[in-house]
Parts: structure tokens; sequence; C-alpha cells
């Protein structure tokens, strides 16, 4: 690795880097790939994240694996498609008996092997399970502060936003329990007040780094933001302060967020040997409407493999080492594990990766090792398989299907009534001219000139299906409502008596 450069009383000074890099890594909840003022919206006020892409690099063309939020969350933690894992179809719910698998290796885990402390906070959604056994505590994370699934999983009325007397924009999951906080594998809170809850983690977050620091020790914090996910909350200090409605004060929330633990970096001097990832899960909620986020110029957004299903916003920044700029190599959320492992010189994982490690492009500038993206839809069929697949600047649409996550917008394509459609041969568009996907360069006939990468995508796509391993469902397992967490477990009526 190259050296580290720090600066001492104005004189700069270099010290040999087998010091591995911190690893913060920010991961944002139903973002669109238009929401963010630096990926072009015209009223979002994210000025912190403006500022990290200012002084990172900033990926156009980055991939999230799942179009919701279980199957994206393994991928990202085990640099492996969620078929691997089992994490599909759909996402997991608070009485599910699965969740994702012990054997498989999280970025935590690999980290843990070459000295780190790790921590979480936030959204977990890969599984509870009997007695917690699917908790990050169980799965390479030494400490832990958040809620083990969605937050939209629970009684909105139970839900505090915004002003206190002020009714929440939906219904939720009215018949769950209340929504727990756990600090490592105790409730902290239930139900939640979410008025407090980002500064809560803040705080947490801000020790963390603090105490790492002051152990010298290096350090790995995943915040999984609950940010932008529907129904929106905030907290006073961003409550009514964005152009954009709840929507934008969460959003600035978020923001927020990333510039307080930028801050800490600073404060503690250690911004020249820490790694700082942003990203999101999947595509925008347009079914919200004014509440659910941007695709941009992307088409359709959350559930779908469409662009804006699974195309994010993605910014890493490492001061001092990482050179500031725009990128258009592609890139996942699936190379993250390989790229920190390398960079931390870690071993990897005994086990089919289908990441890459984007070091050199990270820290020289050359191109990325992936040329190819695979699209699953969220309900997973291995008889089917990928929907879509991208070979340098061309993506083939195999199958397409609307969602009920993108309802509400002009493009009929994007809605529930837009059902499984099987394209043989494949929906072609060039995505470097036609990123919205609006003209099928397919159609009436093939063009001669095409011909020749419409059999190499069919080629790879056959290799790609015969190379793929499918794990038995984990959310097929079923639920059971006696795994609903409860902070006082001898109450009834449950779920309504889970308070504490």
């Amino acid at each position: 690795m190259t050296p580290c450069i720090i600066f001492i009383f104005g004189c700069l000074v270099y010290y040999a880097a087998a010091d591995p890099p911190n690893i913060i890594l920010i991961f944002a909840d139903d973002l669109g790939y238009g929401d963010l003022g630096c990926y072009g919206h015209p009223t979002s006020r994210t000025p912190n994240l403006d500022l990290m892409a200012a002084r990172g690099l900033r990926f156009t063309d980055f991939y999230t694996t799942g179009a919701v939020c279980s199957p994206s969350r393994a991928s990202l933690l085990t640099g492996r498609f969620q078929t691997r894992s089992g994490v599909y179809p759909g996402v997991f719910y608070p009485s599910s008996v699965g969740g994702l698998p012990l054997s498989e290796v999280t970025i935590a885990e690999v980290l843990q092997s070459r000295g780190y402390v790790t921590a979480m906070a936030g959204k977990w959604h890969l599984g509870l399970g009997p007695n917690g056994t699917f908790l990050p505590t169980r799965q390479g994370f030494q400490h832990f502060l958040g809620v083990p699934y969605s937050h939209d999983q629970g009684p909105c009325k139970n839900l505090i936003c915004f002003p206190p007397d002020t009714k929440c924009y939906g219904t939720c999951d009215v018949g769950e329990t209340l929504l727990p906080v756990f600090h490592d594998e105790k409730i902290l809170q239930q139900p939640v007040n979410f008025t407090g809850l980002v500064p809560l983690y803040q705080q947490f977050s801000k020790e963390f780094i603090q105490k790492a620091v002051t152990d010298k020790k290096p350090f790995f914090l995943y915040y999984a933001s609950h940010h932008t996910h529907y129904p929106q909350f905030a907290s006073a200090q961003y409550t009514g302060h964005s152009l954009r409605g709840k929507y934008g004060d969460s959003l600035l929330e978020l923001d927020g967020t990333v510039g307080e633990l930028i801050k800490t970096v600073w404060n503690m001097g250690i911004q020249n040997n820490t790694l700082i990832i942003f990203t999101s899960d999947n595509g925008p909620e347009t079914m919200r409407k004014e509440r659910g986020g941007s695709s941009g110029l992307l088409k359709c957004g959350k559930s779908t493999t469409y662009e804006g299903g699974l195309r994010e916003p993605a910014i890493i920044y490492w001061e001092g080492k990482i050179k500031p700029g725009v990128t258009s190599e592609l890139a996942s959320t699936l190379d993250i594990l390989p790229t920190v492992a390398s960079l931390a010189g870690a071993p990897f994982p005994s086990v089919t990766l289908d990441g890459y490690d984007l070091s050199t492009l990270l820290l020289e500038g050359k191109k990325s090792p992936r040329s190819t993206f695979y699209y699953y839809p969220p309900s997973i069929d291995p008889t089917r398989g990928i929907h879509a697949l991208r070979m340098g600047k061309y993506k083939a649409h195999f199958y397409t299907q609307g969602a009920f996550h993108s309802e509400t917008t002009p493009d009929p394509a994007c809605h529930i009534t837009a059902l499984l459609t099987e394209h043989n041969p494949p929906l072609l568009f060039d995505l470097d001219t036609d990123p919205a996907e609006n003209y099928n360069l397919l159609k009436p006939v093939i063009p001669k000139e095409l011909e020749p990468i419409v059999k190499e995508i069919q080629n790879e796509r056959e290799r790609f299906l015969k190379s793929m391993t499918y794990a038995e469902s984990e959310i097929n397992k079923g639920k059971d409502p006696s795994l609903r967490p409860c902070c006082n477990p001898e109450c009834t009526p449950k779920p309504s008596c889970c308070r504490c």
C-alpha cells in the first residue's frame, strides 16, 4: 500500500501504511439516482454529500443487486449475489424464521480477521430469528445499535413523525409489533422515539470512532440509515428546512449524518487513513409520489430491473488518496467487500465472490475490472434467472415487469399492470446514449451490425445461468409470530403490550 500523509503543526509527515485504513460504509434506504444535489436534483439540500462528491470519486454507473431491501443488504455485506445466500424472494419480516445464514462471511468478519473493531448503526433487515440468531452481533459486528428490520414494518400510529401531534402518512404494517431499537442483543426502546433516533445513532457512531482511535485500533463502521424510506421522519433540527417537504427533511438529516461522521474523522485527525463509502440499497418508491424520491433521468424505480430500480448514487472518499472526480466505470455493491479486504490486507473469504477489487480504480484511476452486471428481480425464480444483463454500454432485457413500488409515474411500463413479459430477441438499449431506456435498438429487427453483441450477451447469459448456485430460500422458511421482538415477553395481549 502507498504511504499515508498527515499534517502536524503545518509540516508534511509521511508514515508507513502498515496500519490498515479505517472504513466507514454509509448505506441509504430507497434513495433514488436523482435525489442528491450532486446528481442533479434542483431542490435537494445535500451540502455534505455534495462536498464529499467534490472531494471524492462520484460514480455514474454504480449498481446494487436487489431492487428491495434484504437482498441488496445481503449482497453488500457478503460480496455475493443474494441467490447464493438464499435471501430471496422479497424481504424479511419481524416474524421471519430465516435470516442471512451464519455460514456467510460478512465484511465485518473479514475485517475482524485483520484486527478491526466493528460496529453497526441503523437498519439491519437481514433477519432476527429465534433468540436473536441472525442479529449483526452474530455476523461479525461487535456492537450494534438499531432496528432489526424496516421501520415501516410496524404500526404507523405509533411512529412519531415530525411534530408529535402530526399523524403519519399511511398505514404501514398495523398488525405488527411496536418497533424496537436494539443495543447489541437487548431491546433499548419499544416503541422507537423517531425524533431522537438519528441523534442516538450519531452519538453511538462518534463514540465508537473516538474509542477506536484512542485504543489505536482500525475500525469498520456500517451506518445503515433509515432515510429516505417511507414513512419519512426527521429530528427537530431538520424538520421544515427543506424545499422538498417531509422527504427532503429526512434526506437533509441523512446528509447531516454524513457531515457529522466526516467531521468526527477530521477532528480525530484520521482523515488520511479513513475510507468513506456512500451508496443506497435500491431505487425510490415512486408510488409515494412526493414522498417517494426521484430516479432522475432513469426509468422506473424500486422493485423493477429497469435502471431506476438498481442504479444508485455512489461516492467514495479518502482524503489525500482518491483523486477527486467523476467516473463512468462500472461498479457495484458486490465490489465493496473485495475492495475493502484488499485495502485492509485481509484475506478473502474461501467462497465464490461475485465482486471485484476496485482498489486500482480508486487509487490509480485505472479501469474497472467489472465489465458486466446482472439484474435480478425481487421475486427470483431460478428457472428464469436474471431479467436483464449489462455488457459494457449495452443492456439487454430478457424479461420486463412493472411493480407496485413504481406506480404513479407516467410510464405504464413501470406499473404493476405491466405484467411479466419475456423478450426473444431481448430488448437492447445503449445506456451511454439512452440511460432512460427509451429506444430499443432491436426493433423491428436486429440490425446486422448488432448481431455480434446480441450473440455475445446471450452467450454470457447462458454462462452466468450455468454458473449460479441458488441456495434454499431463507425468506420462504416462513413466519412464527412468537419471534416478534418484545421487551416485556410475559405481557398480554401481544403485540400491543410490548412497550418498555
